[in-house]
């Protein structure tokens, strides 16, 4: 599915999560759904996180996108965002997420940005815009992530995404 990209965090995010003791762009993934759908993780901030996915191996019976395939992109860039917003002290856990399909897509590669439409104390709401290569809206989707205080039987230490 390519070549891995590193992906570019705000040097400021890094330095938090850097003097929790934890290395972010080591322990940052798309995880393992995300990872397996060749997910790639192109620029994140609690503003703004970009990310793509190829149409390739992520087809329904049809040959088109699946449908679940762009709500996986979606809940991974949301989750991202939510996750970097609420900082090295919360985890974010998705608890609603809705996708409006606009467009068929066959072939190439899907570039999905998330933006935030509320980033609260113990929410976060990001819209996730998907297009493919010629810039048309495939999907366009919502996710909303609960904030949870980091408990150190989590595992998560410096917070999950998806």
């Amino acid at each position: 599915m390519g070549e891995q990209q590193q992906v570019q965090f705000p040097q400021e995010v890094i330095d938090e999560y850097a003097a929790l003791g934890v290395d972010l762009p080591a322990l940052f993934s798309a995880g393992h759904l995300g990872t397996r759908m060749g997910v790639q993780i192109v620029a994140a901030s609690a503003d703004r996180v970009v990310g793509t996915m190829p149409v390739e191996g992520n087809t329904q019976p049809y040959g088109l996108l699946h449908g679940g395939a762009s709500a996986v992109l979606a809940e991974t860039l949301g989750s991202v965002g939510s996750m970097l917003h609420g900082g090295a002290s919360k985890i974010a856990v998705g608890v609603d997420l809705n996708c409006t399909h606009h467009r068929g897509v066959r072939s190439g590669l899907v570039t999905g940005v998330a933006t935030p439409v509320h980033r609260g104390r113990s929410t976060a709401t990001y819209e996730v815009v998907i297009s493919d290569e010629q810039d048309r809206r495939v999907c366009t989707a919502r996710l909303t992530c609960l904030l949870r205080d980091v408990n150190t039987g989590d595992g998560a230490g410096a917070g999950k995404a998806g």
